[in-house]
Parts: structure tokens; sequence; C-alpha cells
């Protein structure tokens, strides 16, 4: 108890003073709480550990913790970063007269400066140990280097989430159907889950149909729950489950998932219950991005997605402009993750690429103390990517069964400013289906004057990759329909 409350007060002390945390002592504090978890059981709703439900802080505190936060990281970037070095210089920035007021005289950081020189932001002063991969799919795969030291510090966060948020035990079984290049959500996934006792499998981005026998096969495991209990993807994989699971007669009872956790992409509402009627299992979402961590988002009970501010500044910006979006408007996030927590690949007011809107009012729900934003609504592509985003096309056209999951769709502007929404169905003419889908556009007030359909993709405009396209070829042969209906043959 005493190695805890002393690793918890060096954690403290770093924090203030913006010097490096000791992954010992997360590590240490993680541990601990995992056997606290395991001698005295689960905590009560109204425990501190749990979100929402950490008292509040000051906000004059937090304007000073923020301030000093920002001029340590604009130091660490300046001192030793090839990148932040010129760009300072250029402009006549000093780092230690930063404000809070002031931090927009700093140049936004597009992600193709990343992508196209990934060392240049690699502070002389760390030591590379992981160059960690995004999977892609919006273009070329950005490169982050991790020090041994961050990775350790991110597996202790991730630990401590899994233990509360996701409420993982020894008992459990974890399955991870995400892409194998995205580099450091698998190895956080990995320790995590087995830090905690709980077990781990990787699926990777097999052949859904494959997946979903995996998913209901029992696994005789000692200690263990029958099936496996949790499950982690993307949104785009998700959905081809659910279509297989839909298709196959697939019911709730020939599964064990207790919990469906989705992440990098958008997660439609239609979607969402669908996967949970499939299932049998609540699905969440979160917000993670490798280039931030180890900020993150949690969605609240009212729909909103509120930030943490201990680990970075978060900002909402307009894409084009870069000025401050108002309230009730879209922006793109744009986020400076903080050192201590970062000190390998410094970035400052880093452009994520992702689009949300700011509430119209002040929040009043239970995590009202953190800044909210809507849940990301999509990849900013242009000024359209705003006035249409994804995550309204989805929730149109996830909610209709007759649409091949995953959607395959594009937006084109016509000369007369109208937009078109190419859709991708499974025959045609779906005079029925056309009827459905235009009722539900008119009902969303969503800016689509026109509906194509099609029933050969090759005849479409082009459409974007998912990550659900990330295949990984498995040896092991797909299951016959017939032989994978389980109790629902």
């Amino acid at each position: 108890m005493f190695g805890t409350a002393l690793s918890q007060l060096r954690y403290g002390m770093a924090i203030l003073r913006n010097r490096s945390i000791r992954p010992q002592d997360l590590d240490r504090i993680a541990r601990d709480l995992v056997a606290t978890l395991a001698e005295f059981g689960e905590p009560g709703a109204d425990s501190a550990l749990l979100p929402g439900q950490a008292g509040q802080v000051d906000p004059e505190i937090r304007r000073t913790v923020t301030r000093r936060s920002l001029r340590a990281t604009a130091r660490a970037a300046v001192r030793h970063t090839s990148y932040y070095h010129r760009i300072f210089g250029e402009l006549g920035l000093d780092p230690d007269s930063l404000t809070t007021e002031t931090w927009s005289q700093v140049p936004v950081t597009p992600k193709k400066a990343l992508r196209g020189l990934p060392t240049a932001f690699v502070s002389t002063a760390a030591t590379p140990a992981l160059m960690a991969l995004t999977t892609g799919t919006s273009g070329t795969p950005t490169a982050v280097w991790y020090s041994r030291a961050e990775l350790d510090t991110t597996i202790a966060f991730s630990t401590i989430s899994a233990a509360l948020g996701l409420g993982l035990r020894p008992r459990h079984t974890m399955a991870y159907a995400g892409c194998s290049r995205a580099t450091l959500p698998l190895i956080n996934a990995e320790e995590s889950t087995t830090r905690v006792g709980a077990s781990f499998v990787q699926f990777g981005t097999i052949d859904p149909v494959v997946a979903l026998d995996r998913l209901a096969a029992p696994l005789g495991l000692p200690g263990k729950a029958p099936q496996i209990t949790h499950l982690t993807t993307s949104a785009s994989y998700l959905s081809a489950l659910v279509q297989h699971a839909e298709q196959d007669g697939w019911r709730p009872a020939d599964f064990g998932l207790e919990s469906i956790g989705v992440g990098g992409e958008v997660l439609s509402g239609p979607l969402r219950e669908r996967a949970e009627a499939a299932f049998g299992a609540p699905v969440s979402t979160s917000y993670l991005m490798t280039e931030t961590l180890p900020s993150s988002g949690t969605p609240c009970s009212r729909g909103h997605l509120h930030h943490t501010t201990e680990f970075g500044h978060l900002e909402v910006l307009d894409p084009l402009t870069w000025s401050p979006t108002g309230p009730g408007g879209t922006g793109m996030v744009v986020h400076t993750p903080y050192v201590p927590y970062r000190e390998c690949t410094l970035l400052l007011r880093y452009a994520t690429g992702d689009l949300v809107r700011l509430p119209d009012a002040e929040p009043d729900c239970e995590l009202a103390h953190l800044p909210a934003t809507s849940t990301i609504l999509g990849r900013w592509s242009g000024p359209l990517s705003a006035t249409v985003p994804t995550r309204d096309v989805l929730d149109v056209i996830e909610a209709e069964p007759d649409v091949p999951l995953p959607a395959r769709y594009t937006l084109t502007e016509e000369p007369d400013g109208g937009v078109l929404l190419h859709l991708l169905v499974r025959t045609l003419p779906a005079a029925t289906l056309r009827r459905a889908l235009e009722g539900r556009i008119a009902a969303s007030g969503m800016a689509v004057t026109g509906l194509v359909l099609y029933d050969d993709r090759s005849a479409m405009p082009p459409t974007g990759p998912v990550r659900a396209d990330l295949r990984e070829h498995a040896f092991q042969p797909v299951p016959q329909a017939a032989a994978r209906m389980g109790s629902g043959a």
C-alpha cells in the first residue's frame, strides 16, 4: 500500500513539474488496481475512479496547468525537433511566452507534413523504440515513433481503462478483430487484456464468416467463460459481421459476447442497434488516435464526446481558415499531446482530419466538466464532407437491411449545386428500397438532392476504402452456411 502511494506521489509530481514520468510508477498503480478489484470486487457506481465521477478542477487551476503544459510541450518541440525548430525560428516565436490566448500564433501542423517526413517530428532527446503505423485507409499510413517509456506508460493507462472502463476480469476472453498493421492498438489491447488476467485472441480482419465461427466456438479453457466474451473491431468490419450473422441465421444465443468495442471509424446508430440485436451484447465506442495517445474521448449519456484535458490540448477549428469553430458549428479536431506523456514524436496543433460539431449550449450531462463535442462525424476531404458528413449518410443507409454491408457509397456535386448520393444495392430496380431511402433522406434533412442506385460497383464513381477491406487471408476453410447456422438452423 505504501509503495502504491509513493508511486502515485511521484506520478503527480511529474505532472505538476512537466517532468518525465516513471513508467514503473504507472505500472505499479495499474497492477495494484487490478489486485484491489480482485480482492474487494467491483467499485461502486459513485466511485471517483469511474468516468465522470472525479471532482471538477477549479477553472483557474486548469488554465494555469494548460499554460504550463503548452509552454513545456512547445519548448521541447522547438529544442528537439527539426520541424518546429525551423517553424518557430522563421516566425520569431518564443515558446516560453505562449499562453492559451496566443496559442493560435503556432501554425497548425497538417497531417501530410507528418506523413511526408515523420523523423522531422522525432525528438533528438528521445530514444525511438517502435514505429507505430496507422491503417492508412484514408491514404498513406501515418508513422509515429514511440519510446519504450511511452509504450509502458500507454500500456499502463490501457490496463486501467480495461479494468475500469471495459470491466475486464480474469474470466473474460477478448478477441481483437482489427488490422494487424495498426501496431499500437494491437499492442495495447494484448498487453492490457492479459495484465488484467483475461485472455487475448488475435483474429485480424479475416473472412467475416470465419470470424463468426470462431466467436461461436467453445473455448474449453480452465477458469474462463465458455466462449469469447469481448470483441474489439472497426465499424466497417462489425458491419460485415452483422451482414453475415443476419443472412446466415445466427442468433445471440449462439455467442457468449458480453461487450463489443468499436473504434477507428464512424459507428452509426442503426449499425449499433443491428449489432446488439445480432449478438446480444452492448456496443460501445470511444475516440483514440495513434498520433495523439494517451488523449482520448469518452461518450456520455447525452450523446456528446468528452475529451480528456490532462493529456493534451483540444481545439476545434474551421478546416479552411483554422479559425475557432463557434457553438453549433462543424470543425476539425486539432490536438496538441502534452509532454511528459509524449517524448518521442512531438506534435503541436496537429490537424487530425476528424470532424465534430460543437454543442449549441453548455452541456449539463455527467461529464460536463470536460470539453464536449459531438461524436466523430467523419473525415475532412473538402467542404462537402462537412455539409454531408459520413455519420449522416450512414445513419440513413445502414438502417435499411437491403443495403449490403459494408455500405459502398459516394457523394458528388452537380453543376447546379445539388448533391447526389451514389449507393450500391444488391439488385435493381429496387423500387421499394429506393422509396424507403428517399423517405429517410427527406426525414433526416440531409443536404442530398438525388439518389442513384447501382448493382455493379465498377459502374459507380470511386468509393473510398474502409478498414474491412484490409482483409487478412487465412488458410482455414470458410465454413459452409448449413454448418454454421448454429441454433438458428
